[in-house]
């Protein structure tokens, strides 16, 4: 399939209601937040990884739509399955603890292979050289962080399990029972955000697609998958989680007809009926999108 031959720019827009949207490790599993503003941040992995989810779930994970960076996936057996794609005379690619490209040529090979079998290569690039060396692909999708239009504020939630883990403890319960002072209930804790909405950027090149060879189709997918993936993505961690709007401009050539940060200043976002009382549903906001004067060369699609 051939490369796209346009460049996209897009504006994501999604909420959550009563849920921790990304839960930063450094900080005790609270929600990201930035310490100057109190604007609530998720990663740009992490909005990778649901788009990878999706696309594993739409697609069964088989080539080419294989998702190369997997939970529990070994990243030396799937570079070691490209050389022995590409050395085909070789029987030692099946042992060996290191490979390393024999020349250009290979090294493009080897690309090539992990390209056309794993979408989220193709889509967003990988570091492929660890051991079993395949080489590094720029991928043409990247996200930027995302960021709450509001700051928010986390509530930290006591949990309880009344469930015990073994017979010690059932007998600590049953002994506690009688006595008020005594509590042995398994306590835990758990971060929400009572409601925030998330607006990220991001970016899609013609030209590194060509590297890639990201299709119209993969781009197709990454739609459907921006669209979707947060119906596909329900724990109890995250709450209600839905995606609001996809704005995307598309340009008329591959190196783009107008600046990104010229067509994301024509997305705003504020508050539907002033900002008295704290923001809980997205009816809170209205989304505009200024479509007069567009630069020459630009089209803009709401697709939610």
């Amino acid at each position: 399939m051939n490369a796209i031959a346009n460049r996209y720019e897009f504006v994501y827009l999604f909420d959550v209601e009563n849920g921790n949207p990304n839960g930063d490790p450094d900080a005790g599993n609270l929600p990201r937040l930035d310490p100057e503003t109190n604007q609530g941040l998720v990663s740009d992995v992490s909005l990778k990884r649901k788009v990878r989810n999706f696309i594993q779930l739409a697609r069964d994970s088989a080539p080419p739509h294989a998702i190369y960076v997997q939970e529990n996936a070994i990243l030396n057996d799937q570079h070691r399955k490209a050389y022995a794609a590409v050395r085909t005379d070789d029987g030692s690619v099946t042992s060996a603890k290191a490979l390393n490209p024999k020349n250009d040529d290979e090294s493009k090979a080897l690309q090539a292979f992990m390209c056309g079998n794993f979408y989220d290569i193709r889509t967003f690039g990988a570091v492929m050289s660890t051991g079993i060396n395949c080489g590094q692909i720029r991928g043409p999708v990247q996200f930027a962080f995302g960021r709450s239009i509001e700051p928010i504020i986390p509530l930290e939630i006591s949990i309880t399990r009344m469930a015990a883990t073994n017979e010690k403890e059932k007998a600590q319960r049953q002994e506690g029972a009688d006595d008020q002072r005594v509590d042995n209930r398994t306590m835990g804790r758990k971060h929400i955000v009572p409601y925030g909405l998330y607006r990220a950027h991001g970016f899609v090149s013609a030209k590194l697609a060509e590297k890639t060879g990201f299709s119209d189709t993969d781009l197709d997918l990454l739609w459907q998958a921006l669209v979707n993936m947060f119906d596909h993505d329900r724990s109890a961690a995250r709450g209600e989680m839905a995606a609001r709007e996809l704005i995307v401009f598309r340009h008329d050539s591959a190196l783009g007809n107008a600046p990104a940060h010229a067509l994301f200043d024509r997305v705003t976002v504020g508050r539907a009926n002033g900002d008295d009382a704290p923001a809980r549903r997205y009816a809170d906001y209205r989304v505009q999108v200024d479509e007069a004067g567009l630069p020459a060369g630009v089209t803009v699609q709401r697709m939610i």
